[in-house]
């Protein structure tokens, strides 16, 4: 049975956003705010509509991304407009398959298609990786707030459009819209409690405590 990658419709929303929460459910965090993300990123100005996508296995949701308008701040000034991703994810019991790989490298050929010249992203070098990205550093792109000699290992990127990024020197900060739950923590609350009770469990690993 071959997957089917597919825009995300109106109906699919809340599928799409318990699919999130199921996936990163106490991987980084207790808990998990990306189906939040999702939820308000939707309506955000920088988002992509056209790059919005789910993939379907047997009629089931299974996986999906979403991208989001951002910009590289030019040593020079200037302003070099790139594309952020995620949250992107697939079902838990369907990790480790291929499929995530099948679904990066479909959103990001069709973002290609679609003009856009580059994406820098926050993930594992591991599996982006086999993908095209490496690490922003290349570029010369430094990740916002980050001080000299700090880890940067989890700040990547690739060009879409070869060449787009020669001659750039500059800074990358996440788009607002990412940060939806620490700006609005008592709507998240409420948001999550309209799905189905889960443990929050703290475990070795996670990056953050709550």
């Amino acid at each position: 049975m071959q997957p089917i990658i597919r825009p995300e419709t109106l109906g699919d929303r809340r599928e799409v956003e318990n699919l999130v929460r199921e996936s990163f459910w106490n991987v980084y965090r207790p808990g998990a705010l990306e189906h939040y993300v999702l939820h308000r990123l939707r309506d955000d100005p920088a988002f992509v509509r056209e790059l919005d996508f789910v993939m379907e296995l047997g009629g089931r949701i299974v996986g999906q991304n979403v991208f989001v308008r951002a910009k590289i701040r030019a040593d020079g000034g200037r302003d070099v407009p790139i594309l952020t991703m995620g949250p992107i994810c697939i079902a838990p019991d369907l990790k480790r398959r291929g499929l995530g790989r099948k679904l990066l490298d479909f959103t990001l050929e069709r973002a290609g298609e679609c003009g856009f010249g580059a994406v820098c992203f926050e993930g594992n070098i591991d599996f982006y990786g086999k993908s095209g990205f490496t690490f922003a550093r290349t570029f010369g792109i430094r990740y916002h707030g980050l001080p000299d000699g700090a880890d940067d290992s989890f700040f990547l990127c690739k060009e879409l459009i070869p060449g787009y990024l020669d001659g750039v020197r500059g800074e990358y900060a996440t788009p607002e819209g990412y940060f939806a739950c620490e700006k609005d923590p008592d709507t998240f609350a409420a948001f999550d409690a309209q799905f189905p009770p889960k443990e929050k469990l703290k475990l070795p690993g996670q990056l953050f405590d709550a």
